[in-house]
């Protein structure tokens, strides 16, 4: 996989030393975050007791050269629409997150990688899915 994009839950994973996440990560080119998941990555750390330990490995993470931050276009807000419109007419909704961090893989053309096993709701979004729900 040479795109992927990482969401909260592979990030948190990663931490915990999943040493296929980290080979998976080694071996992408690019790593995109979505600005969606460091918000939810942010609050969970202002919850916490480790607030600014936290915020700098974070901070150490996103700055790797292979890692890319993703902020809302035009376009992701497009591809938002019609994601959510298609699950809302299949009564299966998501947590609106991760319809925009569906929204980001499509248009960047990455690989979801995730534990999270409901972005298979998500018709042809790729995804990888890690140990953890396996």
């Amino acid at each position: 996989m040479k795109k992927i994009l990482f969401d909260t839950s592979a990030y948190s994973i990663l931490l915990r030393g999943n040493t296929e996440l980290l080979k998976v990560l080694e071996a992408a080119e690019t790593v995109y975050v979505p600005a969606v998941v460091l918000a939810e990555l942010l609050a969970g750390f202002k919850g916490g007791s480790r607030e600014q330990r936290n915020k700098k490995i974070l901070e150490e993470f996103i700055a790797r050269p292979p890692v890319a931050v993703l902020d809302v276009t035009r376009e992701t807000a497009e591809i938002f629409a019609g994601i959510f419109i298609s699950l809302k007419a299949k009564g299966t909704p998501l947590p609106i997150h991760d319809v925009w961090i569906g929204a980001h893989a499509f248009e960047q053309g990455a690989v979801v990688v995730t534990a999270d096993e409901h972005f298979k709701k998500i018709d042809g979004l790729r995804l990888w899915l890690t140990e953890a729900t396996r």
